[in-house]
């Protein structure tokens, strides 16, 4: 007799928090949970929202970010929760929260990663360092992201960490992070699971760079702004090189059109958020001067997830969840080249549930438009 799901997956479109907070709840609901990681609009009344998760889920470690948009059982929403639940029964988590994050100093998160895994090995269902994991959700407009995810990546030492940087719909106003049954801004929460269940940590990208070189020639570092490209305007060279007018740049285009920089013969994404009326480019990631770019153009972003859904299967057997971490800038390319709804079905069938996010973390390095996450398989490990 096989066994039943240790890992269950929710979604509501429910537009009161209160109501989307109880069905949420509902579908999760489950003897014994370790854990509750959830994903919502900033739409919803935060304060609400707030109060009807811990009506909801009382005496139960919660945690959670806004968005710029879910991903659930429905596939991709907008304006509703999507969440995970963990059983005790399988899982033992323990999550910290990381405040001030302005402040930030890389002593502070080495030790917090540590004091946090010290705390995990020291409870009683711990099972070893090999079967446990972290999840990052962080402030994703507080700029800190590269310097937290490296110091919280070598804290952990050997335990690999993924992550996303959450959202607010593309206002680019505030985000927000739920831990010790609040929202937070400037705020990350870092959560370690140890499982018994067999995990693997993945990434996939999908983009070839051109051969056309873009040296950043002025920068303010600290703000992520590009001013200069080549000694010219940034968005005026960035726009001449795809081919339209500064005026006429969205962030269509830059979906379709990110840059990359080469670190050690692999290219990472380094994604633009928007122009400004002063010829600037604000990125989702640290650029610094001298810094050579090339714009990057998209390959098969459906047949990418497919191929690296069907490795995780063919290594797991049946995921029975999948937190995934997804960039903004990806789903707006999906829509853009009409393969969102395939897509989307391909998430559904792996039972992924996650978010939009301005960024992804996967180890000590901050990335963009990116696909980061965790696929947990069904079959408990017997040799513990």
């Amino acid at each position: 007799m096989g066994k039943v799901n240790q890992i269950l997956t929710g979604h509501s479109c429910a537009t009161d928090a209160e109501a989307a907070v109880a069905e949420l709840s509902a579908q999760i609901a489950q003897p014994q949970i370790a854990l509750v990681v959830f994903f919502c609009s900033s739409h919803y009344d935060l304060q609400k929202l707030a109060v009807a998760i811990n009506q909801h889920l009382p005496g139960i470690t919660v945690v959670g970010c806004t968005t710029a948009g879910e991903i659930g059982p429905s596939g991709y929403l907008e304006h509703s929760i999507s969440g995970m639940s963990f059983s005790a029964a399988c899982c033992t988590a323990v999550v910290g929260h990381l405040d001030n994050l302005q402040s930030f100093e890389i002593s502070r998160g080495r030790n917090f990663a540590q004091d946090l895994l010290r705390q995990l090995e020291s409870s009683e269902s711990y099972v070893d360092t090999n079967r446990s994991f972290g999840l990052l959700l962080i402030d994703g407009l507080s700029v800190r992201e590269e310097p937290v995810t490296h110091a919280l990546q070598d804290g952990l030492g050997t335990i690999q960490m993924i992550g996303g940087s959450a959202g607010d719909d593309l206002k680019l106003e505030q985000t927000w992070v739920f831990v010790d049954g609040k929202f937070h801004t400037d705020s990350a929460a870092l959560i370690l699971i140890n499982t018994t269940l067999p995990f693997h940590l993945f990434k996939t990208q999908h983009f070839v760079s051109s051969n056309e070189r873009m040296v950043v020639t002025e920068v303010d570092a600290k703000n992520r702004i590009v001013k200069e490209i080549n000694g010219l305007p940034a968005a005026a060279e960035y726009a001449r090189i795809v081919n339209v007018k500064p005026e006429q740049l969205t962030s269509d285009h830059f979906a379709a059109w990110p840059v990359v920089v080469m670190i050690d013969g692999t290219d990472f994404v380094r994604s633009i958020q928007h122009s400004s009326p002063d010829g600037s480019l604000t990125f989702y990631c640290a650029i610094d001067e001298g810094v050579v770019l090339r714009v990057a153009r998209g390959e098969d972003i459906l047949g990418k997830l497919e191929v690296a859904l069907q490795e995780l299967e063919e290594s797991l057997g049946h995921i029975q969840g999948m937190l995934v971490c997804d960039c903004i800038l990806r789903s707006l390319e999906a829509a853009r080249n009409g393969s969102k709804e395939a897509v989307t079905q391909l998430l559904c069938q792996h039972n992924a549930v996650g978010f939009s996010t301005y960024g992804e973390q996967f180890g000590g390095v901050h990335i963009n438009q990116t696909l980061t996450g965790v696929a947990i398989g069904s079959k408990e490990e017997t040799d513990v």
